[in-house]
């Protein structure tokens, strides 16, 4: 994958900065200004959901065209902290209802998150799916899936060793079936990937990643920021138990619209794979995974519903304007599906 288009001023100095050897003092200037005003930026932006992601991916799969030894360069990591620190604060006064509703709650770690899913309010994208769209709205909804569902899992994968090994042991259980139960190609990404290149898309890891909105990126995003600091595990944890308990039923209605739409049959049968699973996966992830990391650090709870609410939050803002672009007849895309680059 190479480095995407900047769009705005933040982007394009991290990606100015990446496009020179890690070494280069002219681009530890540049991030040392903008580490020093990047407090002032807007974190809903494209802009800055775009310079993070970035910068999370250096710490996956990394770009074809930057020098690895950015991964761990003080100055960029300098930047990263600042904009974690921003957006870390824009979503927990985001959900700060949800959660203060929860932490008063009474029940156990499961019921709670649960019900305080039940208060997320937003449309329903699956129900549109199942329903309404088109085959070209279908077809940008896998290529929004895509910034995601192609390293499916990997983000939660950052928490394994920061467990007790109790719950160590049911997360690595969860995750053996998201990463093919030692079948590669069953690998959930592999499915996804297949899927997407059955119906004429491209299924190259990050293929999409220059016609994605903001939003779309902030869901991936804060996956990264959860996963990759210890301190969040329990956020992590979380966010992990909200998406499989709200994917069973959606992945039902989204296998329907597909197979409405005459879809690629290996696309339904991502989402079909997905029904029975998560199911499974919403329980082991509510009560064994959650409830025993609360039962071992009770401090640990409010984490837990703050990353349960930012999973139900974010979904439902991606939700919205994916929906309220396809009923005006527009593209949910920065650019047209026909005219991005794949």
């Amino acid at each position: 994958m190479h480095l995407p288009t900047p769009r705005g001023t933040t982007s394009a100095t991290v990606l100015d900065a990446l496009a020179t050897p890690a070494d280069r003092n002219t681009s530890h200037a540049a991030l040392e200004r903008l580490a020093a005003s990047v407090a002032s930026t807007d974190p809903t932006s494209d802009d800055f959901q775009l310079a993070l992601w970035v910068l999370y991916e250096l710490h996956y799969r990394g770009f074809d065209d930057v020098d690895e030894a950015w991964e761990w360069s003080p100055a960029l990591l300098q930047v990263r902290a600042r904009m974690e620190t921003l957006f870390e604060g824009y979503l927990r006064e985001r959900t700060r209802d949800l959660v203060t509703a929860a932490v008063e709650a009474r029940g156990d770690i499961a019921t709670r998150v649960t019900d305080l899913l039940d208060g997320v309010e937003g449309p329903s994208l699956a129900r549109f799916l199942q329903r309404e769209a088109t085959h070209e709205q279908c077809l940008e909804f896998l290529v929004q899936r895509s910034i995601y569902h192609l390293k499916e899992s990997d983000p939660h994968s950052w928490v394994i060793p920061r467990l007790s090994d109790p719950v160590k042991a049911r997360l690595v259980e969860l995750q053996y079936d998201e990463y093919g139960a030692g079948r590669p190609e069953r690998l959930h990404a592999t499915l996804f990937a297949d899927g997407m290149a059955a119906c004429g898309l491209n299924a190259a890891y990050g293929a999409y990643l220059d016609v994605v909105p903001g939003y779309t990126l902030a869901v991936s995003n804060a996956m990264s920021l959860f996963g990759l600091h210890r301190r969040l595990r329990g956020a992590a944890m979380g966010h992990l138990a909200a998406f499989e308990a709200t994917s069973s039923l959606p992945c039902r209605r989204y296998a329907m619209g597909i197979r409405r739409l005459g879809l690629a049959e290996q696309v339904a049968e991502y989402f079909d794979e997905h029904v029975e699973a998560d199911a499974v996966h919403e329980q082991l992830a509510l009560r064994d995974i959650c409830g025993q990391l609360v039962e071992e650090d009770p401090r640990l709870a409010e984490d837990v519903f703050f990353g349960a609410a930012v999973c139900g939050v974010l979904d439902a803002d991606a939700a919205t304007p994916m929906i309220d672009a396809w009923q005006r007849g527009q593209s949910s895309l920065l650019a047209d599906l026909e005219g991005a680059v794949a």
